[in-house]
């Protein structure tokens, strides 16, 4: 797998800046591997749509973006998938908070 800038494994990169918010919105524990965070955006996008939150629909997004670097993809490519998952990852945070408030 490739690194990012800070020679941290981009897996380990998403999970240790997204996994946690993720996890509250569905109600499960932090994903601790690439695959399991992947089927947890699913889950979160589908809660938070369900709630009327804006931006919903980019946790599927970076989902296929993840997916297809894990899977298929390689080299600089791979890296390519990863910066554009964290491109619409970028607010999940923001919108968790605002989950928060509501539930």
């Amino acid at each position: 797998m490739t690194t990012d800038l800070h020679g941290k494994p981009q897996a380990a990169t998403f999970l240790s800046l997204y996994a946690d918010d993720v996890a509250f919105v569905t109600e499960e524990a932090p994903a601790t591997t690439l695959q399991d965070f992947i089927n947890q955006l699913s889950t979160a996008s589908s809660r938070l749509d369900s709630v009327g939150i804006n931006g919903a629909e980019e946790l599927d997004t970076a989902a296929i973006y993840l997916s297809d670097a894990a899977h298929n993809a390689s080299g600089t490519d791979q890296i390519a998938l990863f910066n554009q998952a964290d491109e619409h990852l970028r607010d999940v945070t923001d919108m968790v908070d605002e989950y928060r408030l509501m539930v």
